[in-house]
């Protein structure tokens, strides 16, 4: 067995031969060459397996890291064990966009009408069409609502429809996940808010008074397609059930205290955002019957017509907050836009692990969805270096990345090295991928693969959003990673 390292030694070596008195008469000249300052370092570099060891993460580690220009592989550890990616995936599902779709394209949600407008009432119906826009939220809905009462429109003599088709519905990302995480939402081609509906409570007297909204900054329009009810119970904190095409909630009475507020996940985002726009086309004068959702292509005229922001935008605020529905809606819409019409999240994921391969070499690279929620993609070390060497630190991928700080005791004052990369954390999974520049300005690409399948399959549905334990080893597994990040720019950035 590896005994640990001691930090304390290896940080006192990093010091050896730094501020040393002169010793009284030394020769003018050495004997022996002067060691380089960062021999000092390597010398007293522990060991990956100390490292590993130190971590105590039990399960499965595979990492390898290589120059980001020449793909000269540096140094290995399981580079080919398949393991979940968690998160990281995101980074392969940008660069999946970027190339499909092209970093200036703007995603469309449209206002489409089947007659003309006369004596400000449109003669038919009014669609809200959705073009797979992942980020169109409450403030973007008002400001159609108000272009189309610019256009002089008060009314409607047909139906009101709501159009998600653009993209195949699918119920949840994840269905091995509990049904209140908001983190785990429905994807369509229209979508609202990431797709979550806000819940508040408040104390009042013996009971609570509860709210559900469309919120943003400044508008609060109050919802009827989800609804909430305080449950006199302990657990679990929450239910769900699909009641009649609407969200019926409860929740523990015993959970709520004084009062608080959180995100839960939509089941029927197209309904959701025709009952907002509805709430907000009557704040400004314009009447609307309640939403119905319409399949297939919406025919007619274009009214309003709302743009995202650019793709490559859209992609490098999904990759700095990680947001699952915005990865899971670009990635099927790069999909839909190759031209593989997928029938549900899975074919498109399968898209995606084709074009990977014949895009970036990679070879057991396989994914469940585009935003790695599900622990059934998997992702070796050496395939997701191949990835990035190919994508290139130069690439349009590379500057979206988040800048991560370095993190590490191995360095005395936390590493000169620059972080690119994008994290993934399950329960009991962690993973850090990306560039890392490191002193002497060599690019470096790597990937830290962690993994304890077997705690995490033993965990109960109705407990994983916070498991007992899981906080702990995703913090060792971080400093793992840090610690292997300030080994690699010791041994080839000086």
């Amino acid at each position: 067995m590896t005994n640990p390292f001691s930090r304390r030694a290896f940080l006192a070596g990093l010091g050896a031969g730094v501020g040393m008195p002169a010793f009284a008469n030394a020769p003018a000249t050495s004997l022996f060459p002067a060691p380089k300052p960062g021999d000092y370092a390597k010398r007293g570099l522990p060991s990956v397996a100390a490292l590993v060891a130190d971590a105590g993460l039990g399960g499965k580690i595979g990492f390898m890291v290589a120059d980001a220009r020449t793909g000269e592989v540096l140094e290995v550890h399981n580079p080919v064990l398949p393991l979940p990616p968690a998160s990281v995936a995101k980074a392969i599902t940008g660069a999946y966009a970027l190339s499909t779709l092209g970093g200036t394209h703007r995603f469309q949600t449209r206002l489409v009408t089947t007659g003309p407008v006369l004596n400000g009432v449109i003669q038919g119906d009014l669609i809200l069409v959705g073009g797979a826009d992942p980020t169109l939220d409450t403030d973007a809905l008002s400001q159609m609502a108000k272009e189309l009462r610019a256009q002089g429109v008060t009314g409607i003599s047909g139906k009101f429809h709501v159009n998600g088709a653009y993209l195949p519905y699918q119920r949840v990302i994840d269905p091995g996940q509990p049904d209140h995480l908001g983190y785990n939402p429905s994807i369509s081609g229209l979508n609202l808010n990431f797709n979550r509906v806000h819940f508040e409570w408040k104390r009042e007297g013996q009971s609570w008074a509860v709210a559900m909204d469309a919120r943003s900054e400044t508008l609060r329009p109050a919802v009827k397609v989800a609804r909430m009810e305080v449950v006199d119970r302990k657990s679990p904190i929450f239910t769900y059930r699909d009641a009649a095409g609407v969200d019926s909630w409860t929740v523990a009475q015993a959970a709520l205290g004084k009062g608080g507020s959180r995100w839960l996940p939509v089941r029927r985002p197209d309904i959701y955002t025709g009952e907002v726009f509805q709430v907000l086309a009557r704040g400004q004068g314009v009447k609307l019957p309640r939403p119905l959702s319409q399949d297939g292509v919406a025919e007619g005229d274009v009214l309003v017509s709302h743009a995202s922001a650019p793709v490559a935008e859209i992609v490098q605020g999904m990759l700095k907050y990680s947001t699952n529905l915005t990865a899971e809606v670009v990635g099927m819409a790069a999909s839909v836009e190759a031209g593989g019409a997928p029938a549900d999240l899975a074919g498109s994921a399968d898209q995606m692990s084709d074009w990977a391969k014949d895009a970036l070499g990679t070879r057991r690279l396989r994914f469940a969805d585009h935003s790695g929620l599900s622990d059934q993609s998997i992702v070796t070390a050496r395939d997701m270096v191949r990835a990035l060497v190919t994508l290139s630190p130069e690439g349009e991928l590379a500057p979206l990345l988040k800048n991560i700080p370095p993190r590490s005791e191995l360095l005395p004052d936390g590493g000169t090295h620059v972080i690119r990369a994008k994290t993934g954390t399950l329960n009991f999974v962690s993973a850090l991928a990306g560039y890392v520049t490191v002193p002497n300005g060599r690019e470096l690409a790597f990937a830290i693969f962690t993994a304890d399948m077997e705690r995490r399959g033993a965990i109960q549905k109705a407990f994983r959003e916070r498991p007992e334990g899981a906080k702990g080893w995703s913090r060792r597994s971080r400093r793992l990673q840090h610690d292997l990040i300030a080994r690699w720019t010791v041994l080839f950035g000086t």
